[in-house]
């Protein structure tokens, strides 16, 4: 897998984590070994202008993805599609409000942000209750997965 990280944030970010909970998040959803994914962090400005121009929203948001090639989750017995995932676009500033409001730190709100983001570019979505449910319950799943596998210290 080919996953690029572009912090144009002033915020220091652990890179390296981000990219393993994404491959994580991406095996686990058995996306094809060889799909591309960015993961961009940029600041409250730059998230503004996205935000209303993707979304008709003011303000900035924590994440937004911008999928490509409409990839979905692979299945039991079936190749992936290989192709590129798309983008995951990161707020540091907003997440680290909202890290403080849960009572949990940055890099744990970054890792729940992207492991979001890419389920968003494999076509899950929180518009109506059920899938809401389906798609936090994944989200909850494969983030404290991923963070039981990862080494202490």
């Amino acid at each position: 897998m080919s996953i690029e990280v572009l912090n144009e944030s002033e915020t220091s970010v652990d890179e390296r984590e981000l990219v393993d909970c994404a491959r994580y998040v991406m095996d686990e959803m058995k996306v094809h070994p060889r799909a591309e994914l960015c993961l961009k962090l940029v600041d409250e400005g730059a998230m503004e202008v996205l935000h209303v121009q993707w979304m008709d929203l003011p303000g900035p948001t924590d994440v937004m993805s911008f999928p490509m090639d409409e990839l979905r989750p692979g299945r039991d017995g079936q190749t992936p599609t290989e192709g590129v995932l798309g983008d995951v676009v990161l707020c540091p500033s907003v997440a680290q409000r909202q890290a403080r409001e849960a009572g949990h730190t940055l890099a744990e709100e970054l890792l729940l942000l992207t492991t979001h983001g890419i389920l968003h570019l494999l076509g899950y979505d929180h518009a109506e209750p059920d899938e809401e449910k389906e798609m936090f319950e994944l989200q909850r799943t494969l983030l404290l997965t991923f963070l039981a596998g990862r080494p202490r210290g």
